[in-house]
């Protein structure tokens, strides 16, 4: 057998060694694809589902990551985002937090005329009543406030005739302070140690209304 027929028998058993790896790899027709009618078919349902859109993903409830949806509170709050969709409970508790400090500051410093305007008249009055005892007594409070450390929704409540929402808010801050009296001793608090500071304050204001500004009415432990 001359040089030439070796040749052509070695290229033939690898021309069908590839094919039958091919075909093993990759399969064959016969079995596995549906006919061209049943082809075009299967291409109509793929460009409908293509087409179609996707289901809207339901509305975020903000909410329910503060209260129980069950609860008189998330009831009084989604009334509240009813009459103004923009309403956002953290955000809420966010600017409260803010004001809980800024509030308390300027009362332990027996100043008030930078968040008088956040203050519901009788709230305004009682807090300048014990402002004016204690200048009448000579005595003076040296404050720093170190943080809060707890802010949490402690309830609310909506009346759909005023259209006022009132919103209670937990805080537990932390801070320095001392009273000192006239002759410069202290006679309450220490200035060397922090101490918890706990209180509920409820805040007011009118949903819907152009005035953004939410106002202290009430205060509590």
């Amino acid at each position: 057998m001359n040089s030439q027929i070796i040749q052509l028998l070695v290229l033939a058993a690898i021309a069908v060694f590839l094919i039958l790896r091919l075909r093993g790899i990759l399969g064959t027709r016969d079995g596995f694809e549906p006919p061209p009618e049943q082809q075009e078919q299967v291409q109509r349902r793929f460009e409908v589902i293509e087409n179609d859109k996707a289901p809207a993903e339901p509305e975020y409830d903000d909410i329910a990551d503060h209260a129980d949806p069950q609860s008189p509170a998330y009831a009084a709050l989604a009334e509240m985002k009813s009459r103004e969709p923009s309403f956002d409970i953290g955000d809420f508790l966010g600017g409260a937090k803010m004001a809980y400090e800024m509030i308390l500051m300027a009362f332990e410093k027996g100043d008030l005329s930078e968040v008088r305007d956040f203050l519901a008249p009788e709230v305004a009055e009682a807090f300048d009543n014990v402002i004016e005892q204690r200048q009448q007594a000579g005595h003076t409070v040296e404050a720093r406030y170190l943080g809060t450390h707890e802010t949490g929704l402690a309830g609310a409540s909506f009346d759909p005739e005023t259209a006022e929402g009132e919103v209670s808010v937990r805080f537990v801050g932390e801070l320095i302070a001392a009273t000192r009296d006239a002759d410069g001793k202290v006679i309450d608090g220490d200035l060397k140690s922090a101490r918890k500071q706990r209180d509920t304050w409820t805040f007011a204001r009118v949903m819907g209304s152009n005035d953004p500004n939410w106002r202290l009415v009430a205060t509590g432990v």
